[in-house]
């Protein structure tokens, strides 16, 4: 008996993490959460790798795998949101670029202004421009790079502003802005 829950604490006895109550339990919270049909498989398999990666770690186990299976998938909920709205963003951003800009004069000032921030960023070190691009094209927040990089913070701000600096004064150089 004993046995048993030991087993169920950490999973199945065929070596899944989660159990198939536990599973239903997170497909639910990701449904409530917001998330497509589509992407709940995804989902619980984000909650499964997560389990496995803590063992792997060597971490203990949590005392109730229902209950923190249930709560990585709300964060996995609000992560999904906050992607699609970033994703959302960036269309806004890409098709108002791409409208043609009717004002007087301001069309050709656009085109001239992008043609020599382009090359300003083919100018920067590959460090540098893959943050500004991540950061303001993106629109990744400055934790997401350093996560999405696997580097510190720190290194993330320091090398948004010795790019957004260098960016600058080339257009000053340029006599773009």
């Amino acid at each position: 008996m004993l046995r048993r829950k030991a087993r169920r604490a950490q999973g199945d006895e065929h070596g899944d993490p989660l159990d198939a109550d536990q599973e239903r339990r997170v497909r639910a919270v990701l449904a409530l959460g917001g998330v497509p049909q589509a992407d709940l498989l995804d989902g619980v398999q984000q909650v499964r790798l997560r389990l496995l990666e803590r063992a792997a770690s060597g971490q203990e186990a949590p005392r109730d795998v229902s209950a923190w299976a249930a709560v990585v998938a709300s964060h996995l909920a609000m992560d999904w949101h906050r992607a699609k709205r970033r994703q959302e963003r960036l269309g806004e951003r890409l098709a108002s670029l791409r409208q043609p800009d009717h004002a007087s004069g301001s069309g050709e000032d656009s085109r001239l202004l992008s043609v020599a921030v382009a090359r300003g960023l083919d100018e920067l070190p590959d460090a540098q421009r893959q943050i500004l691009v991540l950061r303001f094209y993106a629109d990744l927040p400055v934790r997401g790079i350093a996560e999405e990089l696997g580097i510190p913070e720190g290194t993330v701000k320091s090398r948004l502003h010795t790019a957004v600096r260098a960016l600058r004064a080339r257009l000053h150089e340029d006599e773009v802005v």
